[in-house]
């Protein structure tokens, strides 16, 4: 209840010739037996913190916030937080050279090169690292395979699982919380050009595997499959990927629940106790092997999408294929991470839950 009160606080006024009046400067909680320690409120004052940075992020446009942009915020969070974060960006030159094929597919139609940040929480750094992966791309057109253009100013939010990445960094060097934390942001433009990878090319992945792209409009999953085979240089305890990923998404779970799959019932059941305690809730989704065979490509090891039938489903199996190396969870927050409408904005969810999770890994941990 408290966090919710500080959600409803927010405003977006950045762009507005006349600023927003209101301004929530104190609130006084009377819960008898219920009342918040300082440990529960110094949290959540991490959480606010850090949900109101991803939503300023979210709701920065296209033309502010483009793969750069989001480099130079994490390397502004480290300067902030010299002494618990260290940056590293690399470029699409060092992409090529680690053959980021997937990625480099996605990123090659805009004039705004691809990024992929990585920022490590360095408490604990004797630990295995919980690895929070992000798709940054800060605006989807659908490239060659173009959406419609109604709505489409909406997709500068396209880019929500990075800034709940950079979200969540903040607020964990604000809680200053004892466990190890690696972010990872794929960050790319998605446009249209004469450089723009067309429907029915092949690329080759980091991983080895080639990927025959049917629909250029599936291009989160190339992205993120990449950085998912990168990331496993930092040895990680498990990985939670974050991702605008799917319209399916929203038709199966609308704007309610983010849509959680993986095949741990472990680390879901952790997940979805994070979700129910800061009320940012997920609805286990299915990642098995049968639906597999609806990626299969005649010509390639795999295609990038998986025909109409359970789209957020097999968008998830395409991730599998670069996770079986460790522990993996994928939250698809296509209808949460965004409010459309006169109310249009980004939301900054998963914040809460993933600060949850990491506060309760660490709790655990001891």
């Amino acid at each position: 209840f408290a966090l919710s009160l500080t959600q409803a606080a927010y405003a977006f006024d950045e762009y507005k010739s006349k600023k927003n009046e209101f301004a929530l400067e104190q609130v006084n909680l009377i819960a008898g037996q219920t009342a918040l320690t300082e440990q529960q409120l110094s949290l959540i004052t991490a959480i606010q913190h850090g949900q109101n940075f991803a939503r300023d992020l979210g709701n920065r446009p296209g033309n502010i916030c483009f793969p750069e942009y989001l480099a130079e915020q994490a390397l502004a969070l480290a300067a902030e937080f010299p002494e618990l974060l260290q940056v590293t960006v690399l470029d699409e030159a060092q992409m090529a050279e680690l053959g980021m094929g997937a990625f480099l597919a996605v990123s090659k139609g805009s004039e705004r090169p691809g990024r992929i940040i990585t920022l490590e929480y360095l408490a604990c750094r004797h630990e295995a690292p919980v690895v929070l992966v992000g798709k940054g791309v800060t605006f989807d057109t659908g490239g060659i395979s173009l959406k419609p253009g109604l709505g489409m100013d909406e997709m500068k939010f396209d880019m929500c699982g990075a800034a709940s990445v950079l979200g969540a960094l903040r607020a964990l060097c604000e809680a200053k919380l004892p466990i190890h934390v690696v972010g990872a942001i794929a960050a790319a433009e998605n446009m249209p050009s004469g450089h723009a990878t067309r429907p029915g090319d092949i690329v080759t992945t980091m991983s080895g595997q080639t990927v025959e792209i049917l629909n250029t409009d599936a291009e989160g999953r190339l992205v993120l499959c990449d950085t998912l085979t990168y990331i496993k240089r930092f040895n990680p305890a498990l990985v939670i990927d974050i991702a605008t990923l799917t319209g399916a998404c929203v038709v199966a779970l609308g704007s309610v629940l983010t849509g959680l799959f993986t095949p741990d019932d472990e680390l879901a059941a952790e997940l979805a106790a994070a979700g129910q305690t800061a009320f940012d809730r997920v609805w286990r989704m299915p990642v098995i092997d049968d639906y597999q065979e609806q990626l299969d490509s005649p010509l390639a090891d795999i295609a990038n999408i998986g025909g109409p039938k359970a789209g957020s489903v097999t968008a998830a199996c395409f991730l599998q294929r670069f996770t079986r190396d460790y522990r993996w969870a994928h939250l698809d927050i296509a209808g949460t991470a965004w409010n459309s409408g006169a109310q249009k904005g980004a939301t900054g969810r998963p914040v809460p839950l993933l600060m949850q999770f990491l506060a309760s890994r660490a709790q655990a941990n001891g």
